[in-house]
């Protein structure tokens, strides 16, 4: 199973994550399938590549709660196709 989860990336105290699709075996910091964005808390910007994450969404990947608020916050709309 395909997970969004954060990768944490950046020096001591200055923490950027990435947004990755990786397999739910992996650890935090394992090999990731895609990259699909970026979060920096600390000076609150957010990057999306919103064609992948509505790609991996499709496919059935789960987002962890924290991108799952990420994503609201960023105003992302899954659509459905028909």
């Amino acid at each position: 199973m395909v997970k969004l989860r954060l990768k944490r990336c950046g020096r001591k105290q200055r923490a950027i994550y990435q947004i990755v699709a990786i397999d739910v075996r992996s650890r935090r910091e394992g090999r990731d399938l895609r990259k699909v964005g970026f979060y920096d808390p600390i000076q609150n910007q957010t990057c999306l590549n919103v064609p992948a994450i509505r790609y991996f969404l499709e496919k059935g990947a789960q987002p962890t709660g924290t991108v799952h608020d990420i994503l609201r916050k960023a105003e992302f709309k899954k659509e459905k196709a028909s």
